[in-house]
């Protein structure tokens, strides 16, 4: 008998995430949402935190908090899996960490504080890809 390989997430009871769809899945998320200045920055090759990391701009701390516990509710019932949130209380800033997808919605004034878009960039404008304007 020969022994067959086993798939630790399907053997966890978890769906196995393909990074693209989880990716378009965020995107789709945030856009249902309202959500303003979506931003997609691709981060193969830049650091092996994740594939890609989404900023966006909620317009008060309802919205951000609401559009954080929509997209952790919508990522848990496609893929099975408990993504980390972080900042959700306050909801000026929150982090929604889904693996290979890293999340942060801000409201604008603290996002035009600490200008994500900018440190991760590198200095590479044709890297951030405006995934849809608000």
């Amino acid at each position: 008998m020969t022994e067959q390989p086993v798939d630790a997430a399907a053997e966890a009871g978890r769906v196995p995430v393909e990074v693209d769809d989880l990716h378009k899945l965020v995107l789709q998320s945030l856009d249902d949402d309202q959500a303003q200045e979506v931003v997609s920055i691709p981060l193969a090759g830049k650091s092996n935190i994740a594939d890609h990391m989404v900023i966006a701009s909620g317009r008060s701390t309802r919205q951000v908090a609401s559009m954080a516990v929509k997209l952790a509710d919508k990522i848990k019932e496609r893929f099975k899996r408990n993504v980390r949130i972080e900042g959700l209380p306050a909801a000026d800033w929150v982090l929604i960490d889904a693996d290979d997808v890293i999340v942060h919605i801000f409201r604008p004034e603290v996002r035009n504080f600490y200008n994500l878009e900018r440190m991760w960039a590198f200095g590479d404008d044709s890297s951030v890809s405006a995934a849809a304007r608000g």
